[in-house]
């Protein structure tokens, strides 16, 4: 009877998919899957890379963001950041398949009310909140925290849960 068990246990830990695993990008992978000047609409506008963030997988797909400089530009908080996603993913309940995105955000009270769109079309994809961070965090002008860690996205002091649409 063990000897059943044990083969029964083996077939299917072989059959299950491996789960991705996720890491924070260096610096290098950032600047090599970030474009330097984003197509956002009918503009292409410069980014500060210093301000990139991102994560990677095995398969070297990227989720990364980074802030886009505004200056010169009719943004009036629609957009203000970038966000590259090569592996689909859920940002609080809006669902993001791979493609690029720019972030907007409106200060409601003590929330970002951010809103996802489209970076070419400019198309707006759904809005989230983001919540004030409690405590003495660091800010951050944009970070994408790793999913063995937060499994969120912090914009200045506040923050967005996400999740990894993967099997």
């Amino acid at each position: 009877m063990s000897i059943l068990l044990a083969l029964l246990v083996l077939i299917g830990t072989s059959q299950a998919q491996p789960r991705m695993h996720w890491r924070a990008a260096t610096q290098h992978e950032l600047e090599l899957a970030l474009p330097a000047r984003p197509a956002v609409e009918k503009d292409h506008i410069e980014v500060e890379m210093r301000t990139a963030s991102g994560i990677i997988n095995q398969n070297k797909k990227v989720i990364a963001g980074v802030v886009l400089i505004t200056a010169g530009y009719a943004a009036d908080g629609k957009y203000s950041h970038f966000l590259l996603v090569q592996s689909p993913f859920t940002l609080g309940n809006v669902h993001l398949s791979a493609g690029n995105y720019v972030l907007g955000w409106k200060r409601k009270e003590d929330v970002l009310e951010v809103t996802v769109s489209d970076a070419a079309s400019g198309t707006p994809k759904g809005t989230v909140v983001a919540h004030r961070m409690t405590g003495n965090g660091r800010v951050e002008s944009f970070r994408l925290w790793p999913p063995d860690g937060l499994s969120e996205i912090q914009i200045g002091r506040f923050f967005i849960h996400y999740s990894l649409d993967e099997s």
